[in-house]
């Protein structure tokens, strides 16, 4: 097959998956939460439900559930999803319901030290333990009298978005070093400077920035000293998607040929995870990757759907939408896009 035909084949499986999430009928969806495994945090399912829906409410989010109702049948696959720092699964609440109305069970970790609970270990030491973590919120459905009789776990899917995208990277094979994102900083700090320091500080252009840079490096050269190479995959996950992932500290050569379908989301206007530091070298490393979405218009918090209300200040700065985004048409169409392809390289 010539690489053309090839890529239409591709768009056509695409283009009919995508047909068939909008043809299905639109089943009660479930949610429930379940212990996870090994002293790990609330594991929260989405799911195919017989109930009825009503408003549930989280913190300030408000979706349409049937909660604790009872399952059904769907088409017999489990997605999970990886939540960003100092977040939770509801912020991914959208997409989590999308894919249970497509027939999938969606399984929700909360990460440790990294949640909005709980924000005391982030970044490379949450980035050690989030693989993990997803791997036992598999294994936490599986042993569930509701879920585990409904499921075949040899083709499990995994979606994550920003520290949840580094870990779905890594589930897709990929390999990374604290080291490693210490020497882009080292050569990239004031391009990068957000995902380097976090929501510590950031450059306003005034006479302390050179300050700023001096301590921030310090900080980040006595930190990320740590060369190993860190990685973990489970044989269970059979397809990924990465939302615009943090992703500076892996070696690219390690995604040139993903062993499954990995699909990534990115938003140009992403001014914590720049594109050309974080997805893009991605891409341009793996021929076989799929950019599933893009939004052109879209920042960093794109993806998180329902949107965390009234963020000010910096976090703000980073995860509010950018002016002439439009939120209502985009994030759907990428949401059923993201179903897509977990429908095109999962589903039975």
């Amino acid at each position: 097959m010539t690489k053309q035909a090839s890529t239409c084949f591709t768009r056509c499986i695409f283009g009919a998956a995508l047909a068939l999430l909008a043809t299905l009928a639109q089943a009660a969806v479930g949610v429930t939460e379940i212990p996870g495994k090994d002293g790990d945090r609330v594991v929260t399912v989405f799911y195919p439900s017989s109930g009825q829906e009503a408003q549930v409410k989280r913190g300030p989010f408000a979706i349409q559930l049937a909660e604790n109702g009872a399952p059904v049948r769907g088409n017999g696959r489990l997605v999970v999803i990886s939540h960003g720092s100092g977040g939770s699964v509801w912020v991914h609440g959208d997409v989590a319901k999308m894919l249970a109305e497509a027939g999938f069970i969606v399984a929700g970790p909360e990460h440790a030290g990294d949640n909005y609970r709980d924000k005391d270990k982030p970044g490379p030491d949450s980035w050690k333990r989030r693989p993990q973590e997803v791997s036992r919120a598999i294994d936490a459905v599986a042993a569930d009298a509701r879920f585990g009789p409904l499921l075949a776990l040899d083709k499990v899917g995994m979606y994550g978005m920003s520290a949840g995208g580094h870990t779905a990277l890594s589930l897709a094979g990929g390999r990374w070093s604290p080291a490693r994102l210490r020497d882009h900083c080292e050569a990239h700090l004031a391009e990068d400077f957000q995902s380097c320091v976090g929501l510590a500080t950031r450059l306003s252009g005034g006479i302390f920035d050179g300050l700023k840079k001096t301590v921030s490096m310090w900080l980040i050269r006595s930190k990320l000293d740590d060369a190993t190479w860190y990685s973990h995959t489970d044989p269970r996950v059979a397809a990924v998607v990465a939302g615009v992932p943090f992703a500076a500290d892996f070696d690219t050569a390690s995604l040139a040929a993903p062993k499954m379908p990995l699909g990534l989301v990115t938003a140009q206007k992403d001014a914590w995870l720049i594109p050309r530091f974080h997805s893009d070298p991605i891409l341009k490393a793996c021929a076989k990757c799929e950019l599933v979405a893009d939004f052109p218009t879209g920042g960093h918090g794109a993806l998180l759907s329902p949107p965390p209300p009234k963020l000010d200040g910096l976090v703000g700065d980073m995860l509010n939408d950018p002016p002439g985004f439009d939120r209502a048409k985009e994030v759907p169409e990428v949401n059923r896009k993201i179903a897509a392809f977990f429908v095109q390289h999962l589903a039975r």
